[in-house]
């Protein structure tokens, strides 16, 4: 199995933060591809079909927000590519509801400009991963022309939170906004598809979840405490909820899965 995580063109670093690759050629035992919170929506290509939460995925999805951990299994040799986009770019780029996408996601093969260029047929008939990166790279340049400008709060919000992880965060955030509790609500669901403290709730878990799959700790008590857990035990209690298992467990069935952007 070949694995690798590549940063994005410069210019399209502001709707992608990495890209994920993974090629395997042999089948001997289903693919099972954990899928955890984020805070990434995600544009996922697959040369083989797929089965998340019971049903047949497309070679071609658009996955939103993942708050309830999730799995991806496919059942025969396969490339997969997986674009991390940004948080706020669901509505902007594809035209969909961010929040509507939530703990789903979106078969795109049925999407009228999808069909009309025969994307898909083009991603399968190509058998270099490059080429195929380039017609994706292309694919996402198109619908940035058309997209509409990002809201400048959204963006101010995304990065406040995402650096900032005391527990006064999100009230200082109403004030540098100007903004009221129910406005901020209101502005990350139409925007990002979960409310701005699940949104700090997983830049905190996956700031963690990040160093843990690293290796970068002494302990996991050091680990929480400086992520701003209030102990170890309330981050093994975040940690099962957005994945289903303990950090112990999952450090000994990880796999390299887990792009580091």
């Amino acid at each position: 199995m070949n694995i690798i995580t590549l940063f994005p063109p410069p210019d399209l670093d502001e709707y992608v933060t990495g890209i994920l690759i993974i090629e395997s050629k042999t089948f001997s035992a289903d693919f099972i591809l954990p899928l955890y919170a984020n805070g990434c929506p995600t544009l996922v290509f697959q040369t083989a079909l797929g089965k998340r939460s019971g049903s047949d995925t497309g070679y071609l999805n658009l996955y939103g927000q993942t708050i309830q951990p999730e799995t991806l299994m496919i059942r025969q040799p396969f490339t997969l590519i997986a674009f991390f986009m940004r948080p706020h770019i669901v509505q902007s780029l594809f035209g969909v509801s961010a929040l509507e996408l939530t703990d789903s996601y979106l078969d795109l093969s049925d999407i009228k400009p999808i069909k009309d260029t025969g994307l898909i047929d083009r991603l399968l008939a190509q058998p270099l991963i490059n080429e195929r990166l380039e017609i994706l790279n292309g694919f996402i340049r198109w619908l940035a022309k058309q997209a509409d400008d990002f809201n400048p709060k959204v963006l101010f919000a995304l990065q406040y939170l995402k650096t900032n992880i005391h527990t006064g965060a999100l009230s200082t955030l109403q004030t540098e906004l100007n903004i009221s509790e129910r406005s901020l609500q209101r502005l990350f669901e139409n925007n990002v598809g979960i409310s701005p403290k699940m949104y700090k709730r997983i830049s905190q878990f996956d700031r963690a979840f990040k160093q843990l799959t690293d290796g970068k700790f002494n302990s996991l008590t050091e680990l929480a405490y400086s992520n701003g857990f209030a102990d170890q035990s309330h981050y093994i209690r975040v940690f099962k909820e957005f994945t289903g298992i303990t950090p112990k467990e999952y450090i000994n069935i990880s796999k390299p899965f887990n792009p580091k952007f």
